[in-house]
Parts: C-alpha cells; structure tokens; sequence
C-alpha cells in the first residue's frame, strides 16, 4: 500500500454521483460498554488551555485534546473550502442523494485518529464511513484520486509523531466511528460523539453560510464535554449585543467550548494550525439572552422547515423582517443558513433565543447533531427537551447510540422562555399540520 502524498495537489478531487454503498464492513463490530477513560497511550500531543482549571473539571484533559483537534479539522475544512474555489465542483453525492465532501471524511479521520493515539479505550460513534469511498473505488478506476485526495489533506493538518500512514490507516480512522465499529451493552457507555461537518450544504455554499466540526463526550450515559468549531462565524458576534448581525465572517471562526458544571466558553480561532492558542485568558463566558417574552425574542428554525409546521405556529405569526412591528402575537424569525448545530451555538452565545426542529417521521434524527449543542446550550444557562418537555435521550438507540427519538421534536430555550414555549408546543404538536 502506498504511503500518503502530501505534495499531492489539493485540487485534484473527484466528483462522484449517486454511487451506492457496496462494500462488505471492513472490520467486525466488538461489543463494549466503556464506562470510564483509561489511561491514555505515551503519545506526544500538544494541547490547548482552557478557561477553567483541571481541579475543577474531570475530563479536563479529555476536552484540551479535543479542542486542538477540532480546531485543526477546522482548518482542514478551510483549506478544502478553498480548494473548491478554483477547480471544478467538487460535490460528493452518496446513494441516499445526500452530500458528502472531501472535509467531511478528513475531519473524521483526523479526529478520529487523534484521540485514539490519546484514549484507546473510547470508541467514536460519528456519522461516516469509508463504504461509500471503497465502492467508488470499486466503480471507478480513477477514483483513487478520492482517497488520495482525502489522505492528502489529511497529512497536511493531523497531529502525527508516529511513523507516515497509509491510504489504508486513513480509511480505517474514518471507519473507527462508523455504523459497524461498535455495537453497545445495556450499561450506560462513555463514548465520543462526532459530526465532522453538520452543515454540509452551507459549507458548500461558501462565506456566507455557517457550517460546524462538532466533538461531544459522553461519559456514563450523560454528556460531558463539548466542543465546536465554527470557521465562518466572527468571534466579534457572540455575545456582544450591540453588535445584531449573525452572519458568516469568512476567515475568522469561534470555538465553543462546554464541561459539565464548568459553563460554555468561545474564543477566536486561531489563525495558523501551528499556532493553538494556550492562554486561558483568550475565552470568553457564553451566556443565553435573558429574554422573557416571546414577541421580544429570536426564534430560529432549519432550511428545511416553515414556521407555519410548527406547533407554535398555533400561537404566533412570524416575521423575518426585524423593522417590521410586532405584537403579542407576532415573533421574530431570523434566518442563518446553516445545519442545527450552528443554531445551537448562536442560543448558547446569546444571538438566538430559541431553537425548534420539527422530527419528521421519514427522517431519524442523528445524535452527533445534536448531542454538543445541548451541553453548549444547557452549560450556557439555557434548557433543551423534546416536545413533551422530557430531556433528549442519547442512549436511546440501544446498541449504536446514533439515533435520537424525541416526541414531536427538539426544543431548545434561553431558558427564560422555557417552560410557557413546553406548555405551548406540547399541547399543540399533535395537531400541527405535519406533512
């Protein structure tokens, strides 16, 4: 097997259509139930400090690992968004019509990689896998510029002090986290939890769109840690309140940061991989909006969804013009394309007030779109739950820990709202006008 190529030019990506999942599981699935992080492996790591002490925060090593990853996968993505800007398309399409990109699968294998070199013993449930690569190999003689692609970026931006990885070593990363890795007992698990890319159609959009590198913790059954990368989010917008604006800012980026009982925490990302920011005094403390009345607040919603499929929809009219007046009647919906993650991190940092995603029955909704943005939110001083007001449930896919199952589906608050907007929803939702 040939060793990677990081002189390979990042240009040369594959566009592949509609291709479908053929290959066989590469490795078979191992039954376990990790209930604590093992001592980590003797490897050289370098990682970033944080806002909070170790003596206050048990997985504290566990969340500065974490952080130097997401944030190299970070610039991982940027670099690949920059690529596309002078080649041809470069849209992977997967079997199932959705989109993949040479990002999504080097920021998995990135991270991937890099925390089992720290944590062995904690598996990764995250939402790709390289069957989709292996049967484009399989149908295309020429597709090996797809893995040699994806190796190339990934060589340029991973934390390695071992010896030069094969194409092989980088598919076998991706598939640490895939549907077959891992297959859990009934005890509560500690496990990572990883979307490389939630928003994967804003990224491919470009500046004006805000896509997110997720990473939770999941630790005993309940989450821990969290982490997210924003690369096209201006550090300047969060938290600060004069400033109303949640557009994308190309070349800045945040990263959020949430440990349990330790708050939610952003700062600038850093310009340069080589250049991880360590000092402490860089953070700043995450807090939600304090607004109590719902006419007064901000509601956000994903592209695909219409206020008017929501159960609160019952209860207001929307505007999405904020010159426009509103009574007790009439909220405000702001528009910021990006995947559900992104709507997370903006109620956490106080630039939306509530978040509302309708489960459609034709759609499982995944855990690693969710599982981050609830710790950011809660550890914000914000609240999340399904429709009928109980807590999201992340253990309740038995054995894979992939699929959430919320009644009607995911509500999340300033908290200030909280329980009127529950009262409202759940009484509500069964009747809304569902397609």
């Amino acid at each position: 097997m040939p060793l990677l190529h990081p002189s390979l030019p990042p240009h040369r990506l594959l566009v592949v259509r509609q291709c479908r999942l053929i290959a066989p599981p590469v490795h078979p699935p191992s039954r376990l139930s990790v209930r604590s992080a093992a001592a980590a492996a003797p490897v050289a790591h370098e990682v970033c400090a944080l806002p909070f002490p170790p003596d206050r925060a048990s997985h504290h090593r566990e969340l500065a690992a974490a952080v130097a990853s997401v944030e190299r996968a970070c610039r991982l993505c940027v670099d690949v968004r920059a690529s596309m800007l002078v080649g041809d398309e470069k849209i992977l399409e997967k079997n199932d019509q959705t989109h993949v990109t040479i990002a999504d699968f080097g920021v998995q294998a990135l991270i991937s990689f890099e925390l089992q070199q720290l944590f062995p013993s904690i598996p990764l449930v995250a939402e790709e896998d390289s069957a989709f690569i292996r049967s484009s190999n399989a149908a295309d003689s020429k597709s090996n510029t797809l893995v040699e692609s994806i190796s190339s970026f990934f060589t340029k931006h991973v934390n390695n002090n071992g010896p030069p990885l094969t194409h092989d070593d980088v598919l076998r990363a991706i598939d640490r986290g895939g549907k077959d890795a891992v297959s859990f007992d009934s005890n509560p698990a500690t496990y990572w939890l990883l979307d490389p890319i939630d928003g994967t159609k804003g990224f491919l959009k470009g500046e004006d769109s805000l896509y997110v590198v997720g990473l939770a913790l999941v630790v005993d059954g309940k989450l821990a840690v969290g982490v997210m990368g924003c690369p096209n989010l201006a550090e300047t917008t969060v938290g600060d309140t004069e400033d109303e604006s949640i557009a994308a800012c190309p070349g800045h980026g945040i990263l959020m940061v949430s440990h349990v009982g330790c708050g939610t925490w952003s700062r600038p990302m850093s310009a340069e991989i080589s250049q991880l920011t360590t000092a402490p005094d860089v953070w700043k403390r995450c807090s939600v909006d304090p607004c109590s009345v719902a006419q007064m607040a901000r509601f956000c919603i994903v592209d695909s969804h219409t206020w008017d499929m929501m159960p609160l929809s019952a209860h207001f009219s929307s505007t999405m013009d904020e010159s426009e007046p509103r009574d007790e009647n009439k909220i405000l919906l702001q528009n910021s394309c990006g995947g559900s993650l992104s709507k997370y991190l903006l109620v956490a940092c106080g630039r939306m007030s509530v978040f509302i995603l309708l489960a459609r029955a034709e759609k499982l909704l995944k855990a690693w779109d969710h599982a981050v943005g609830v710790i950011c939110v809660e550890e914000a001083g914000g609240q999340t739950c399904d429709w009928s007001g109980k807590p999201l449930d992340f253990g309740a896919d038995l054995t894979g820990h992939r699929i959430i199952y919320p009644s009607g589906g995911v509500l999340a608050t300033n908290g200030a709202l909280h329980d009127k907007l529950v009262e409202m929803v759940s009484a509500n939702y069964k009747n809304s006008n569902v397609e």
